[in-house]
C-alpha cells in the first residue's frame, strides 16, 4: 500500500457552490441558541474553499479545476470530503511514525478521489499543504472501456519520504496496475475489514510499542518455525487483546486486568507478551517446547493434555484464549461458558476441527475456510454467547478472529441453556456419523441445518451415555482424542530418500517430455536460449501419470503431491495449481532485505548440495558453476556449517 499504513476516518457529503466559499448550514443548539463551533472537516473545507477561490493560487491545475468539469444540470456540486488519520507502519531506516492527517475529496459525478496532505501550524490548527497532492481519475472511453490515471503536483512539489508518500514513479509504475486489478475483481470479500472492533489509534501505538520491546526474540528464537512470523505474529495478537481488555475494562468500570489461559498455547510467546504486560494468566499444551525454558518464572507454562470434561473448567479466569488451538478450538466456546457465567473467549481459528476429530465440509457453495468459521461461531451462539468476528492484521491467511464476551441469557436459565448445549454436541457426533474407529462418515441429517436435525429416541440414548461419570466430573464426548504428544512429521519431510527422488524424477522427466523442442544435443552452448525448460502441468494432470501406490503414499502426507514437489524447490515451481520446471536464471532477488538470521543461513548452505540439473537435466544447469548455489560436482561440495554448529554447540 505504497508505505501507507492504517486509516481511520471521518466523512460527510458537501453540497458546495464551488468558489463562492458557501458554508453549509448547522443547526442552532438547543438551549443556549448558539450556533456550534465548526468541526475539524467543516473548517478545513471552508479555508480550502476560499484559498481555491483566489486567482493567485498555486495550487495544481486539476485541484482548481476540481468539480467544474461535466457538472450535472444543477447549481450545486455535490462532493463528499473525508477526513483519515494516517498510521504509518514502522520501517527500520525511518524513526518518525506519528499519525499523519489527510483530507479526500470524491467527485462521484466526474470520477475523482482527490488526496490533499495536512500539516498543523504553530497554532495547533490544520491547514492544507500545497505539496504531495494527487488525484485518481476514473474516465469512461467508449463501450465498457475505462481508463485509471493518477494526477500528481509538480516534481518541485512532490517529497516522497518513504512513509506515507512514495515515489511518484510508484504511483504510476504499481499503484495503477493495482488499481485496474483491484477494479475489474468482481470477488467480494467473505470477511470484516481488519481490526474493526478496536480503535486502530490505539492498535498502531501499542503494536509499535511491543514490536520494539520483543524484536529481540526474533534473534534467540531457538523453534524450527519462522522466528519473524511467529514473533511479530504474537505481538499482533498480544496488541488485540490488550487493547480488547482495555477497552472491556473502560466499558465495565473495572480496573483489575483480566486473568487468561491460553489453551493449546504452543511456543508460549502469546502468554509470555500478556504477562509481561501485567495479566495474570497462564498457558497449557500438551507438549513442552524449547523456548518454554528462556521465558522465566513469570510465565507459567504447563505440559498438559486438555480433555473436554468437567475437571478442565475455569471458574476464576475471566478469559480463554484459543490461538491456532486445533481440536481445541470448537470446545473453548463450551469450556468458557461451562466454567463461569463471566467468563469469555478468543479464537483464532486455524486447522479445521469438530467435536470429534477433523471438520467435514457440508456446503459447496462457501469456502472451506469461511464455512468452518460459521461452524464455531454457531458453536458460541448455541453455547449462549452473542458471537463477534474480527479480521486481525498478521503475516498469515488465517487471521479471522471470533470473540465471545457477553451472553444472551440471564443467569438463572444456565441449566436450560446447559442442556442446549449438550443437545447441539451430541446432534453434532450422531449427524456426522461418527464410528468407532473415530473416522468421520457421511452426513445423516438436512446439511444446511445440522443444529435442528432430528434425532430419534435411540440415538438420543446413545448419545446420553457419551456423558459418563469419571472421578474429575462428567466426559462430555467420548471418544475425543487429543493431539499426540510427540508431533508426527506428516509434511513429506520423513519420506525415504530414493523414494523421493524417484517421484522428482519421473515428475521432471514428464514435464521435460511434455515440450516439442529438439532433443539434446551435447554440443549446445547451454548459456543461450536453448536450455529446456520444459512444459507446465496442473496438478491433476501429474497425479494421473503416478502409480496408484506412490499416490496412496503421498496422500498420508499432508499436502500430498503438492508438499513433495515445493519440498523440491530446487527443482519445481508450483504455482496456482501448476508444476513448473524452476528456471534459476529468471530468479529474481528479493526487493526487501533478509534478516540476518536468514542471510547467515543461505551463505552456511552455498555449494553444500549436488546441483540436481547438473545431473539429470538433459542439457545439465542453466546455470554456470560460479554462479548456480548447487555444487556442480562433488569437486565442489562443501561441508555444511549449519551441520558443523548442531554437532558442535556452543
Amino acid at each position: 500500500d505504497g508505505g501507507k499504513g492504517t486509516g481511520a476516518q471521518e466523512g460527510r457529503g458537501i453540497a458546495e457552490d464551488w468558489g463562492q466559499g458557501k458554508e453549509e448550514e448547522r443547526q442552532v443548539t438547543a438551549g443556549d441558541g448558539a450556533i456550534p463551533p465548526p468541526t475539524m472537516l467543516e473548517a478545513l473545507w471552508r479555508d480550502f474553499s476560499s484559498m481555491i477561490a483566489q486567482e493567485d493560487c498555486e495550487m495544481p491545475a486539476f485541484i482548481k479545476e476540481l468539480g467544474k468539469e461535466n457538472q450535472p444540470e444543477t447549481d450545486a456540486v455535490s462532493l463528499d470530503a473525508v477526513l483519515r488519520t494516517l498510521f504509518p507502519k514502522s520501517h527500520p531506516h525511518h524513526c518518525s511514525t506519528a499519525p499523519r492527517k489527510e483530507m479526500v475529496i470524491k467527485d462521484t459525478f466526474n470520477g475523482t478521489v482527490t488526496f490533499l496532505p495536512l500539516e498543523e501550524n504553530d497554532e495547533g490548527k490544520y491547514q492544507v499543504k500545497k505539496c504531495n497532492i494527487y488525484q485518481i481519475r476514473l474516465t469512461h472511453t467508449k463501450d465498457d472501456e475505462w481508463s485509471v490515471s493518477i494526477l500528481t503536483s509538480s516534481p518541485e512539489n512532490w517529497v516522497a519520504d518513504g512513509i506515507v508518500y512514495p515515489k511518484t514513479t510508484w504511483l504510476g509504475n504499481e499503484l495503477l496496475s493495482k488499481l485496474a486489478k483491484w477494479s475489474t475483481e468482481k470477488k467480494q470479500s467473505e470477511f470484516k475489514s481488519t481490526l474493526s472492533l478496536i480503535s486502530v489509534a490505539k492498535y498502531s501505538k501499542v503494536y509499535q510499542e511491543l514490536k520494539e520491546k520483543y524484536k529481540e526474540m526474533v534473534k534467540v528464537w531457538p523453534e524450527v518455525t519462522d522466528p519473524e512470523k511467529f514473533v511479530y505474529e504474537d505481538v499482533a495478537i498480544a496488541t488485540y487483546l490488550l487493547i480488547l481488555w482495555e477497552e472491556e475494562r473502560a466499558e465495565k468500570g473495572l480496573s483489575k486486568k483480566q486473568s487468561f489461559v491460553d489453551l493449546g498455547c504452543g511456543n508460549g510467546l502469546l502468554v509470555h507478551i500478556l504477562s509481561n504486560e501485567g495479566y495474570p494468566g497462564r498457558g497449557i499444551d500438551v507438549r513442552r517446547r524449547k523456548i518454554w525454558d528462556m521465558y522465566g518464572p513469570q510465565t507459567h507454562l504447563e505440559e498438559c493434555a486438555i480433555r473436554p470434561d468437567d475437571s478442565y473448567l475455569f471458574p476464576n479466569v475471566d478469559w480463554l484464549i484459543g490461538n491456532h488451538s486445533d481440536e481445541l478450538t470448537p470446545w473453548i466456546p463450551v469450556i468458557a461458558a461451562r466454567s463461569s457465567y463471566s467468563c469469555c473467549y478468543f479464537v483464532l481459528p486455524c486447522c479445521f476441527f469438530d467435536f470429534h476429530g477433523k471438520y467435514n465440509r457440508r456446503q459447496s457453495q462457501k469456502t472451506q475456510y469461511r464455512e468452518y468459521l460459521d461452524f464455531v461461531t454457531q458453536v458460541g451462539l448455541e453455547c449462549g454467547f452473542s458471537v463477534e468476528e474480527d479480521c486481525l492484521r498478521i503475516p498469515s491467511t488465517k487471521r479471522v478472529c471470533l470473540i465471545g464476551k457477553s451472553r444472551t441469557y440471564p443467569l438463572m436459565q444456565e441449566d436450560r441453556i446447559d442442556k442446549q448445549r449438550t443437545q447441539y454436541i451430541n446432534n453434532r457426533q450422531s449427524c456426522t456419523g461418527v464410528t468407532s474407529d473415530k473416522t468421520v462418515g457421511s452426513s445423516q441429517c438436512d446439511s444446511h441445518n445440522v443444529v435442528n436435525c432430528v434425532v430419534d429416541q435411540a440415538v438420543e440414548s446413545e448419545c446420553a451415555a457419551n456423558e459418563k461419570k469419571t472421578d474429575g466430573g462428567r466426559v462430555w464426548l467420548s471418544g475425543f482424542q487429543p493431539r499426540e504428544k510427540v508431533e508426527q512429521v506428516r509434511n513429506c519431510a520423513a519420506l525415504p530418500r530414493d523414494f523421493v527422488d524417484v517421484v522428482v524424477l519421473t515428475v521432471a522427466s514428464l514435464l521435460l517430455n511434455a515440450t516439442q523442442e529438439k532433443p539434446w544435443d551435447h554440443t549446445l552452448d547451454v548459456r543461450l536460449n536453448t536450455w529446456n525448460k520444459g512444459e507446465s502441468l496442473s496438478l491433476r494432470e501429474v497425479a494421473e501419470h503416478l502409480d496408484k501406490e506412490t499416490l496412496k503414499r503421498l496422500k498420508n502426507e499432508y499436502g500430498g503431491l503438492q508438499t513433495l514437489l515445493r519440498n523440491n524447490h530446487q527443482v519445481f515451481e508450483v504455482l496456482n495449481g501448476r508444476v513448473h520446471i524452476r528456471d534459476w536464471r529468471e530468479e529474481k532477488p528479493s526487493k526487501r532485505t533478509k534478516p540476518e538470521i536468514k542471510r547467515r543461513f543461505s551463505a552456511d548452505a552455498f555449494k553444500t548440495r549436488l546441483c540436481w540439473f547438473f545431473i539429470h537435466h538433459p542439457d545439465g544447469c542453466s546455470l554456470t558453476s560460479e554462479s548456480c548455489p548447487y555444487a556442480h560436482g562433488t569437486d565442489e561440495l562443501r561441508q555444511s556449517q549449519i551441520m558443523k554448529k548442531k554437532k558442535h554447540p556452543q
